[in-house]
């Protein structure tokens, strides 16, 4: 028997955090055999944040990995396909009065030749006649027909464009704590009192219900932190990235579908007067609500300005105020303790990265915790990587805010400033001016969330085009734009009505 081996692991906190994690632990360590027994204590008189929950396409892996059943999933959470998300009201109005608009789906063509489809259509100015997105991705043009991302034939978890989900963030939590609790992981529904500390680790959670001790604590308890706040102050452990992105208040609303809508396969992302409105349809119902600057609203203005933007006709289903703390620990590890999801970290969901940075957490501490006596260099590495994942995906969200020509108020106006609280962005847009945004620009020693195609996705839509004093051989740019429009005629007459395939999920 091996003394240093991890024996047992606690999580404390439930909802999407702390189901993924338990059920990912639970699949790594004890995938053949039980070896660490893995509990879970949540707390039966705290609500789940959850208010709808969009994802990234990647998410779709570790469902896979988890053996989940897809159509299982879908039916359990009211969810639908996402082929990616429409921006719209970031710029000013486009010059016949319209409101600018881009989408950024998950995929870009790679078509070989001497320069790549992004390149060619920049080189042929066709940014004059066409949209970024329709020039070079599948999905832009699959979602104004209504078409999801399978056909008829699809496997599970695999499509004909990459997608992602719309989710019942509730719906998820009580799925997994299902599927949870029949994979072996120990269900304690119990209200932590007190965190026992012993020698800078965590001896014992205290509930009303009795004592736990174990190896590991993970702290998914969200905003709180119960338990990793106990081991490092506050105060001194985070980093706040308000300056950045000021957006620290949502109110969310849930609203019925008008007779005539049926469930859109993508996000929408409206930019408002002091923030951002989402849309993310479920199969019941709409999602929506205003991330916003809480220091030039009140909870009432915001409100209200959300439902003057959705329209007085839309039923008001449930509505919840919610403060975000946006930033990070400098520490997620202290001692025996981890802290993942929103106990760790928030970065507002503009790009629907919730779920991803919690299943990035957990892979992360999979290869971390290899034993009960971590050595401090290990947990410095843990700690290192997850500060260098947030201030990575600070930069890509901070580049939708400071490419605005919005100025018609003082939010836009001072979010237009934004790249300069990010170290190193504002040199790389500067750079961006004269050459393509390529993967070398961004590559760093943590987990890099968005590639260059994504950047490209969010420049080019914001009209942020590069310079390029190149040749351009047409004809060998035609063969490209031929060879996307085969490619475009193939998916559409491929791809099912995303209303078609919800439809025969029951």
């Amino acid at each position: 028997m091996n003394d240093n081996q991890v024996k047992s692991i606690a999580i404390v906190g439930g909802g999407s955090s702390g189901w993924m994690t338990a059920l990912y632990l639970n699949k790594l360590y004890n995938h053949t055999t039980q070896n660490v027994e893995i509990s879970l204590i949540e707390s039966p008189n705290v609500p789940t944040i959850g208010v709808g929950e969009a994802t990234v396409h990647s998410i779709r892996y570790y469902f896979a990995a988890m053996g989940l059943d897809e159509k299982e999933l879908l039916k359990e959470t009211n969810a639908t396909f996402k082929n990616g998300i429409l921006f719209r009201n970031w710029m000013k109005p486009n010059q016949d009065g319209s409101m600018h608009e881009y989408f950024h789906s998950f995929e870009q063509q790679n078509i070989a030749n001497i320069h790549d489809i992004s390149s060619a259509w920049l080189l042929d100015k066709k940014h004059n006649q066409q949209s970024y997105d329709d020039a070079v991705s599948v999905s832009s043009h699959l979602i104004k027909k209504g078409l999801g991302p399978k056909n008829i034939n699809s496997r599970p978890y695999e499509g004909i464009v990459p997608y992602g989900y719309h989710l019942d963030a509730i719906k998820m939590a009580a799925y997994m704590t299902k599927v949870g609790v029949k994979a072996g992981i120990k269900h304690i529904k119990a209200t932590v009192t007190d965190v026992e500390i012993v020698n800078g680790n965590i001896g014992a959670v205290h509930t009303n219900l009795g004592s736990h001790a174990a190896d590991v604590f993970i702290d998914c308890t969200g905003f709180k932190g119960l338990l990793i706040n106990k081991l490092k102050s506050r105060e001194s452990n985070w980093q706040s990235f308000e300056q950045a992105l000021p957006c620290n208040k949502a109110v969310a609303v849930q609203v019925e579908y008008p007779d005539s809508e049926s469930p859109k396969p993508y996000t929408e992302a409206t930019a408002l007067s002091n923030g951002w409105a989402w849309e993310i349809d479920l199969v019941n119902r709409r999602g929506t609500g205003y991330v916003y600057d809480g220091n030039r609203l009140t909870e009432e203005q915001a409100q209200q300005e959300l439902l003057e933007y959705l329209g007085q006709d839309k039923k008001v289903l449930k509505t919840v105020h919610i403060d975000m703390q946006v930033g990070c620990l400098k520490e997620f590890w202290v001692g025996n303790c981890i802290a993942i999801g929103l106990s760790g970290g928030f970065i507002e969901p503009l790009e629907s990265t919730g779920l991803h940075l919690i299943n990035a957490s957990a892979r992360l501490l999979g290869t971390h915790l290899t034993s009960k006596q971590v050595p401090q260099s290990v947990r410095d590495s843990y700690n290192t990587i997850m500060n260098g994942t947030y201030e990575d995906l600070k930069q890509f969200i901070v580049l939708h805010y400071c490419l605005t020509d919005r100025d018609d108020t003082e939010f836009w106006r001072e979010v237009a400033q934004s790249a300069k609280y990010c170290t190193g962005l504002e040199q790389k847009i500067a750079t961006w001016k004269s050459k393509v945004c390529e993967y070398m620009d961004l590559a760093g020693g943590y987990i890099t969330m968005f590639s260059d195609e994504n950047y490209r996705a969010i420049l080019y839509g914001m009209k942020h085009y590069p310079e390029l004093h190149l040749n351009a051989d047409k004809e060998e740019n035609k063969k490209i734009y031929a060879e996307f429009d085969r490619r475009l005629s193939q998916v559409m007459n491929a791809a099912m009505s995303h209303q078609d395939y919800l439809a025969q999920l029951k």
